[in-house]
């Protein structure tokens, strides 16, 4: 599934493969790519603005090994609809040599109360937390 966001430069695929590297090819549960629709039909995209996954019963697994992969690939902007705790963690400024392993320089935690402006969006844009959360 697509939808466009933020005008037409931009694209939401909801829970299709974003090609990381040869061994790495994860579907998130949302990525805002670049570009068109046009641009991935004959391949999946090598990279995304944003990524979103929403967890469950997934927490450690998409805390640990996702965030660690996609700091080292470069995604600029994380976040993590944490439903056990009713938060957001966002993870921004991927350090993909960071020793022992690559991570996230910014961790935030928000509550339901707070808002935030995704890294891509316009000035104006905010979103509240929780309207991310069931």
């Amino acid at each position: 599934m697509l939808a466009r966001v933020f005008g037409d430069a931009y694209w939401i695929r909801i829970q299709m493969p974003v090609v990381l590297d040869p061994d790495s090819e994860p579907e998130p549960d949302l990525a805002v790519v670049s570009g068109a629709p046009a641009d991935y039909v004959q391949e999946h995209p090598r990279t995304a603005l944003l990524i979103v996954e929403v967890a469950e019963s997934t927490i450690v697994l998409d805390r640990e090994r996702k965030a660690l992969l996609y700091a080292r690939v470069g995604i600029p902007e994380y976040w993590i609809v944490n439903l056990p705790d009713r938060c957001l963690e966002v993870y921004r400024e991927p350090v993909a040599s960071a020793q022992p392993a690559p991570r996230y320089r910014v961790r935030l935690q928000l509550g339901p109360a707070d808002s935030i402006a995704p890294l891509l969006a316009k000035p104006d844009f905010s979103l509240r937390v929780a309207d991310l959360l069931p």
